[in-house]
């Protein structure tokens, strides 16, 4: 299945930015994510809020999906869906383990495909942004956009056991080390002090790499 798609390439080809900003007065820290696929962009819509097809590369999904209404990923993050904009965009919040933070995606048509971008905002925790920064969420975003990547050039199931072996092997090693430190970089970028950055980076990349038995 992971051979249907260059890893290497497929992560190398997002571009990572963080900004600071801010809701109801607190501080937030925005993580964005923007990749062109090789896909219409109907095609990419369907892809990330049809029912029937998140769960091939991405998780199984349920609730009241349409605006206004819930949703909740297994074993996951749910909200509420505040916009859907088909084909261009998608907000939604995402709550999970009591927090709440925000999520949204953008499409638009490009000459060789379709430009997506992700955008996670959240209140800053800085104890958990000095800890483990952008790539806490933001590997975990990486691993999803390579999942479309393998859905949408060959319309396969990603199998949600495989990929959790993928990942620690080298190959998945090394996509989320060039990543993690891809978000470090993006934190630099936005003001973080560049040594922190750097050790943030690395114990994100420490937490999707090693086996829980092993950390």
């Amino acid at each position: 299945m992971f051979d249907a798609v260059d890893p290497i390439a497929a992560v190398e080809a997002v571009a990572r930015e963080v900004r600071t900003g801010e809701r109801d007065g607190k501080p937030t820290r925005l993580v964005v994510a923007r990749r062109t696929y090789r896909a219409d962009r109907a095609d990419v819509w369907d892809a990330v809020t049809s029912p029937d097809r998140i769960p091939r590369w991405f998780l199984p999904l349920s609730g009241d999906l349409r605006e206004g209404g819930r949703y909740q990923l297994e074993g996951n993050a749910g909200g509420l869906i505040e916009r859907c904009d088909a084909p261009a965009s998608l907000a939604v919040t995402w709550e999970f383990m009591g927090g709440v933070s925000w999520l949204e995606v953008h499409l638009s048509e490009a000459a060789d495909g379709t430009v997506l971008e992700l955008v996670h905002e959240a209140l800053v925790d800085p104890e958990f942004w000095g800890q483990f920064g952008p790539g806490a969420v933001g590997i975990g975003w990486d691993s999803a956009l390579f999942g479309l990547d393998l859905h949408l050039a060959g319309g396969e199931d990603v199998d949600q056991a495989e990929a959790e072996k993928w990942a620690v092997s080298p190959v998945g090693v090394r996509f989320s080390t060039i990543a993690g430190e891809s978000w470090g970089e993006a934190a630099i970028a936005d003001g973080d002090a560049p040594q922190a950055a750097k050790a943030a980076a690395a114990n994100a990349i420490k937490f999707f790499t090693v086996p829980p038995e092993e950390a």
